[in-house]
């Protein structure tokens, strides 16, 4: 019977290997993530999403519908002999990698980060890139006074490391190709050593969160783009560019990037898709005409919308995490926080995963339902699925921001401490008097009312 046939599914990591799947011809996208995630050990992907190619450009699985949708009558005729191909790849970006609490997932992360970084068409942020090349070279070379001791050089041969290491490394797998053609091999073989040199002493793991961090600097590195059109004819491309603080809307000329738009998710009063229509209106402060852009189906559109909203959502739960841990930072640059502390990882996990300050793949994943009412797809054949998103009504999504508030509670910053500093920490949390007589009647009228209601604010 065709319920007890099976397809083989191909999964492609971002570090370049893959996971090989088994599933259920009418299986859905839940049973290729579960496979992955029993082959990856991990519990749960956080920041990282299953997507299949159409029309040359990613779009992420919906984990409710079936994998025939996205693959059309070839699932259909498929056999176990040839594999489908899935991709696993960031779903959504963060400012610190210490919110991504699996090793695993932060490994991937930073693999694709790096791709994403020798494809980087940011011109104008050339002294980042070196400090990119340098932050990637301490996490996956180590220090590099590691190598020196036995270059074979004859006395009297000029000694400086910018020398004795320059072709420890290929400058095309840490810059990108205009930058290579821009300053030249010899002039990155040379200079790239001394900024990489002055981390000595960093360990690995503190330099992937290093190059994290400053990636997310870079204007065209954490962000997932669109191919959209100005006109349903026309062959002029518009990237959409979806990012964790809002969106960006560029213009290809000439194989170039040109930024037409730097939406924050505050600018955006609505997103409005009908067939392969899509509609952007920004809040009327700004005094701009709504932009109407097509894309290459009304799947796209409908699924470039769930990832809009998901997006918005990740970064609604994070972005209080992401403040802790800048203002833990900071004060630590500022000598105000010296403590030495123990590790205890599974507790910090098992904290994090359950506080309300951070948020997981599951909540994230509900932002649809609750924002668009998406009608349940009915148990009909696949070869009706594809007119069936032909026919699609309007859909409009307004972004809302909540009304924020605070409560900067002494537990909930002294868990975003272990997170800052991967430790457990037994005792009160050091601070001076007056960073708690800042606390604001907001703030206390938020942990009353939390109180009263018998619900715990650790």
């Amino acid at each position: 019977m065709r319920t007890t046939q099976k397809r083989h599914v191909c999964v492609l990591i971002p570090n370049k290997q893959h996971l090989d799947c088994t599933v259920r011809v009418r299986a859905r996208g839940h049973e290729v993530l579960n496979s992955v995630l029993k082959q990856l050990g991990v519990s749960e992907l956080q920041v990282l999403g299953l997507a299949v190619l159409r029309d040359n450009e990613y779009v992420f699985l919906d984990l409710e519908q079936k994998l025939s949708k996205y693959f059309g009558k070839r699932w259909s005729r498929g056999s176990l002999a040839v594999p489908f191909i899935l991709f696993l790849r960031v779903q959504y970006y963060v400012e610190s990698g210490r919110l991504l609490m699996s090793s695993k997932v932060q490994q991937l992360y930073y693999a694709e980060l790096r791709q994403k970084v020798l494809l980087s068409q940011s011109f104008h942020q050339e002294a980042l890139f070196f400090q990119l090349a340098a932050s990637a070279l301490q996490a996956e070379v180590g220090d590099l006074e590691q190598r020196e001791g036995n270059d074979g050089e004859e006395e009297g041969e000029e000694t400086r490391p910018e020398r004795k290491h320059r072709h420890y490394f290929l400058p095309e797998d840490y810059f990108p190709s205009w930058l290579i053609k821009r300053r030249g091999r010899d002039f990155l073989l040379q200079h790239c050593p001394v900024l990489h040199s002055e981390l000595r002493g960093v360990s690995r793991s503190q330099a992937v969160l290093q190059f994290i961090k400053e990636a997310s600097c870079l204007q065209d590195g954490p962000v997932t783009f669109y191919r959209m059109r100005q006109e349903k004819k026309e062959r002029c491309s518009i990237l959409l560019g979806v990012a964790l603080k809002g969106v960006h809307i560029s213009q290809e000329v000439e194989g170039k990037h040109c930024q037409l738009y730097d939406f924050s998710w505050t600018d955006i009063d609505r997103f409005t898709f009908q067939g392969s229509k899509f509609e952007i209106a920004a809040v009327g402060s700004l005094c701009l005409p709504k932009l109407v852009y097509y894309t290459p189906s009304a799947l796209h559109s409908k699924h470039v919308l769930r990832h809009l909203s998901d997006n918005h959502r990740f970064h609604i739960n994070t972005r209080d995490a992401v403040g802790y841990i800048q203002q833990l930072e900071d004060m630590q640059a500022c000598q105000f926080y010296k403590e030495a502390y123990i590790c205890d990882t599974t507790r910090l996990a098992h904290r994090l995963q359950n506080n309300s300050l951070t948020s997981s793949m599951s909540d994230c994943s509900v932002a649809i339902e609750t924002t668009t009412a998406w009608s349940k797809e009915e148990e009909e054949e696949d070869d009706d699925e594809e007119e069936e998103d032909d026919k699609v009504s309007e859909v409009e999504l307004c972004v809302d921001e909540p009304e924020e508030f605070f409560v900067d509670n002494p537990a909930e910053v002294l868990w975003l401490a272990e997170l800052l500093h991967g430790a457990s920490v037994d005792g009160p949390l050091v601070l001076p008097s007056s960073y708690w007589a800042a606390v604001t009647m907001e703030m206390k009228q938020v942990l009353r009312r939390r109180a009263d209601e018998g619900v715990s604010v650790d």
